[in-house]
């Protein structure tokens, strides 16, 4: 059985969950899973905090679909009990099987790193508590590093993406 979250990991997990989804849904760019979503990999399994699937990859998704391929975009929050796998294993796992980008979320601290993939290694592109973060996999998605783990700032980032005229 896997520990419990801490509140502070379950919110920071659905501010960006909220943020991801709401963004790819209204501008029609792939699918964002939450938690329990099993990706397969050759050599394990993850079930990542959320990920991100682009059209190709989220095209094939039926209600039934159980296992799903290595997504584009994977996301990890820290807890006191995966933060070694999330900087181990699954680091060198998501990259040498063409994770494109990589999130570790540290909500206690509270930031984000963001690592992009140059060859079959990842490249810290920035960590950070403020500023902008801005996706390479997910197209022309920027948001304010805050929304991620204030509610406030959260809902009108959401707000905004809604309100954003759509390209799709």
């Amino acid at each position: 059985m896997h520990s419990p979250a801490r509140n502070r990991h379950l919110d920071a997990t659905g501010g960006l969950f909220r943020l991801l989804s709401t963004y790819v849904a209204t501008r029609k760019l792939g699918q964002v899973k939450l938690k329990k979503c099993l990706c397969v990999f050759p050599r394990n399994d993850y079930e990542p905090d959320v990920v991100f699937f682009g059209l190709e990859k989220s095209q094939h998704f039926t209600a039934d679909t159980m296992k799903f391929p290595v997504p584009d975009l994977t996301v990890e929050v820290l807890s006191e009990s995966t933060a070694a796998r999330d900087r181990g294993v699954k680091f060198e796992d998501y990259a040498a099987n063409g994770v494109r980008e990589y999130w570790i979320v540290d909500a206690e601290e509270p930031s984000i790193e963001q690592y992009f993939l140059d060859g079959d290694k990842y490249r810290l592109n920035m960590k950070s508590g403020s500023g902008l973060l801005q996706s390479r996999v997910i197209d022309q998605l920027v948001f304010p590093i805050p929304a991620v783990f204030d509610e406030q700032a959260n809902l009108r980032q959401v707000a905004e993406f809604l309100q954003a005229p759509t390209s799709n």
